[in-house]
């Protein structure tokens, strides 16, 4: 496999064109090898997420090169897929985390017997959030982090309990 990787400089002053490049980076997905080297497989969203970074330093009045290239041998190339599955991993512990967070704050709901469409509201928000960041994770996840699966199952666990407050905030005419 191919991986993308890009190496730049950037002025130290002022911080914040550092702090823009590494969240692009982040957000992309790629993973730190070294101060300000990144890499990711070698994939067209990874590009343009790449290309975005490569703008961000060049703004910056800095200079970033990009390269294509396979690792050496399969250790090293082990290497680098066990460094971006182990970032698709964290991702993943997050998202999970979420969603028991997620689990807690309807349950606190239901607790407290707030059927309130304001409330229900605001737990549809944050379920589409949830998605969207399910989505985001999976696009970068090419190698299948262990954590994966179970992440699909607690987001479809999530739309349950979000669908039987619905009915209860329904039921109960959504008004305090």
């Amino acid at each position: 496999m191919e991986w993308l990787l890009i190496t730049y400089r950037i002025p130290a002053e002022p911080s914040r064109h550092r702090v823009a490049v590494w969240r692009e980076l982040r957000r992309t997905g790629a993973v730190s090898l070294q101060q300000a080297t990144w890499a990711l497989p070698a994939r067209p969203h990874f590009e343009e997420g790449v290309e975005r970074a490569a703008e961000l330093v060049e703004r910056a009045e800095g200079a970033a090169i990009v390269f294509t290239g396979a690792p050496r041998d399969e250790a090293q190339a082990a290497m680098l897929e066990d460094l971006f599955t182990e970032a698709r991993e964290a991702e993943w512990k997050e998202f999970l985390s979420e969603c028991d967070k997620f689990d807690r704050e309807i349950d606190k709901e239901i607790s407290k017997g707030k059927f309130i469409f304001a409330e229900l509201d605001e737990e549809e928000q944050s379920m589409e959030r949830m998605r969207r960041w399910f989505r985001e994770i999976k696009s970068r996840d090419v190698f299948h982090a262990p954590s994966a699966g179970l992440a699909e199952r607690r987001l479809k666990e999530c739309a349950e309990i979000l669908e039987d407050f619905a009915d209860r905030v329904y039921k109960a005419g959504g008004t305090p």
